[in-house]
């Protein structure tokens, strides 16, 4: 069974009166994650890649089709059941690091904790484990602006898998990041996938990053237009192939 399975998922937007007002976002896009795998998800601004991650991480709902999340249909679940699945089955990524500026890089990866009830002590502990598998242990008091944008981002990163979620999604994670800290960034989600096991999605429109990745899919107005592996990953960090 795939962990996430999309059937003939259709979103429409509609901008005034009458079908010629009607915008097709995604035009019966289907498409199978299985438990392990690591997509990049590429196309141009206005293909319909970013409308799909929102519909698969229960951020929108499609306007017909269907869609299963670890075996659940999700198409027409409650907005409250909604809140629940995203806590505790997706880890969320995103470019601008969505931090919250007053509150040390502890607080904000015990955030998720919160909103699940778990106590403070272990919120704590488990918020300086994932801190530290990320490589910032040391860095728990730092405030959001005392830290570099990559190190921003793996406070991120470690706030998406303080829950054990299975799923990462990540959208354009380094497209705020160099050269070099992107492809730091990405030696850790090489490892949340190797390592950890991981399932992980993640948007980009950056060649280089989609190689680090087993899969590609790529999207065009609407439509995916290939679904390939990547036979010639990028593997730069020395853990990842150990």
């Amino acid at each position: 069974m795939a962990l996430i399975e999309a059937k003939n998922i259709i979103k429409t937007y509609t901008t005034g009166a009458g079908e010629d007002c009607t915008f097709y976002a995604l035009k019966g896009v289907s498409l199978e994650i299985k438990t392990g795998e690591f997509v990049a998800i590429m196309g141009a601004s206005g293909s319909g890649k970013s409308t799909f991650m929102n519909i698969i991480g229960c951020l929108d709902k499609p306007t017909s089709g269907e869609y299963y999340l670890d075996g659940e249909n999700i198409v027409g679940t409650r907005l409250d059941k909604l809140s629940e699945v995203r806590n505790s089955k997706l880890g969320f990524v995103f470019q601008g690091f969505n931090l919250i500026s007053r509150t040390s890089a502890l607080e904000n990866v015990e955030l998720p904790m919160i909103y699940k009830g778990i106590p403070p002590k272990e919120r704590r502990e488990r918020a300086m484990e994932a801190l530290k598998i990320v490589g910032l242990a040391g860095k728990e008091q730092n405030m959001p602006n005392q830290l570099s944008g990559g190190q921003q981002q793996r406070v991120a990163i470690a706030r998406a898998i303080v829950n054990d979620a299975p799923v990462i999604l990540a959208d354009e994670p380094t497209g705020n990041l160099d050269t070099k800290t992107s492809y730091e960034v990405m030696d850790f989600f090489v490892n949340l996938n190797e390592k950890m096991g991981k399932t992980i999605v993640l948007v980009t429109h950056e060649e280089d990053i989609a190689k680090y990745c087993k899969r590609t899919v790529r999207f065009k107005d609407g439509n995916i237009i290939d679904d390939s592996l990547n036979t010639e990953r990028t593997l730069r960090s020395k853990e990842a192939r150990a």
